[in-house]
């Protein structure tokens, strides 16, 4: 099978992997005389940071979701193809995949990273892991059909692990779908399960760490947790799960925890591509690249985002964080730097710009940090919503998010909690 795309004299540049990165790489090298092929197993960019909104039934997929060929409509010199990468072939410079053979001069790869369960078959088998639009989905129907079950449940104790949920990783996507769960709990499931004393709902935070959001200031850290516990999570720090059993989360200090609905949110593995040289892949499965993004020991390959450690820079030793943001100025320096190799000029090595993380909590609720300046409450909930806002791709997903939110924050009455099951 070919991949059906007309070779010329363009230099042609392959970028695997449609997020965040991907589509900031691709969207650097418009109106140039690059040939751009993107490579990616869905057919739409989804937005990470928003992926919890589903999951807790606030958005749905669509909201959060943009088709790459309506986004890439007009573009010249452009192709999209929807496959999984199989194997890199160096010597031929090309890349096997479901489809057929694509061959690059240039092979970017940023296909990102998918849930780590640190090798635990049981937990993986069990959890449900929030990485894309589609697990988010499984996440919403399953916490919607545990409900449904509790409600006509006869059995005391198997209605309260239904209605228990655990979240293991405390992290921002720990804390905001805690958040947003717990709030849940308070406003909307007393109206929609009348039958059922939701207050018995117990959702716990468990993380291994002494504290949440570990990246962020001790601060962000006291402001975030005391927000959730206001909401009325259980937050269980220094806590580590070692394996999920019948229905029981076991805990390393011997306890057992009754819960049919397990969240993994507890770290993340770089998306593995075979064909890359043992030694080029780093910690947590990261590909190890120079400053330049340049792929240790290939030759024309290069990696960004999730999926990239760069070695050499002094200001992150153990590798830069995996945020979007880090990918989004990976991926313009390296279109830039593909310009200039054309130019004959001399490429500029990766400097990471921190424009500050964020985390919300809940309704009025977040933790923001920006340089030295630390803050929360309402107002760094609007900017919140502001800077994930500006970032959803089209106008009417903007429109659609902003309305969702606004009809949200007056009345909570929302008719997004369906539990949609594709049949086989």
């Amino acid at each position: 099978m070919r991949a059906n795309i007309k070779r010329n004299e363009q230099r042609r540049v392959v970028v695997v992997g449609g997020g965040l990165g991907g589509l900031k790489m691709v969207s650097s090298l418009r109106d140039t005389d690059y040939q751009v092929v993107l490579v990616d197993k869905n057919n739409y960019n989804q937005f990470p940071p928003l992926i919890y909104q589903v999951a807790s039934a606030g958005l749905e997929p669509s909201n959060i979701s943009f088709p790459f060929r309506r986004l890439f409509q007009g573009w010249k010199n452009f192709f999209f193809r929807m496959a999984e990468v199989e194997h890199i072939d160096t010597e031929e410079k090309a890349i096997r995949t479901s489809i057929g053979t694509i061959h690059y001069d240039d092979l970017v790869l940023a296909a990102g990273a998918t849930t780590n369960f640190f090798g635990n078959k049981n937990i993986e088998a069990s959890a449900l892991p929030m990485k894309s639009v589609s697990e988010a989905m499984r996440l919403r129907n399953t916490i919607l059909q545990n409900l449904e079950r509790a409600e006509t449940e006869d059995n005391e104790a198997c209605r309260q692990a239904l209605m228990n949920i655990a979240i293991v990783g405390g992290g921002p996507s720990g804390v905001e779908i805690a958040g947003a769960l717990a709030e849940m709990k308070r406003t909307i499931l007393p109206r929609d399960y009348p039958d059922l004393d939701t207050s018995c709902m117990r959702i716990y935070l468990i993380n291994a760490a002494p504290r949440l959001l570990g990246a962020m200031a001790e601060k962000s850290s006291r402001e975030a947790e005391k927000a959730l516990k206001e909401l009325g999570v259980e937050i269980m720090a220094g806590c580590m799960v070692t394996d999920y059993v019948d229905h029981e989360l076991i805990l390393k200090d011997g306890n057992h925890l009754p819960v049919e609905t397990v969240i993994w949110v507890s770290g993340i593995r770089a998306n593995h591509i075979d064909g890359i040289p043992a030694d080029s892949i780093g910690r947590g499965g990261r590909i190890i690249t120079d400053r330049f993004n340049r792929v240790k020991g290939m030759e024309n390959v290069y990696a960004i985002g999730d999926q990239c450690l760069i070695e050499g820079d002094k200001a992150y030793p153990q590798g830069h964080p995996q945020l979007a943001q880090v990918a989004m100025q990976q991926a313009e320096n390296l279109a830039m730097n593909l310009k200039r190799q054309d130019k004959n000029e001399q490429e500029h090595p990766f400097s990471y710009r921190n424009l500050g993380t964020m985390a919300t909590i809940g309704r009025k609720k977040a933790v923001v940090e920006i340089g030295r300046l630390k803050f929360g409450g309402f107002f760094a909930w609007l900017l919140w919503l502001v800077v994930h806002l500006r970032s959803i791709l089209g106008v009417r997903n903007k429109t659609i998010v902003f309305l969702n939110w606004m009809w949200s924050y007056f009345n909570y009455k929302q008719s997004l909690r369906l539990i949609l099951k594709a049949k086989r």
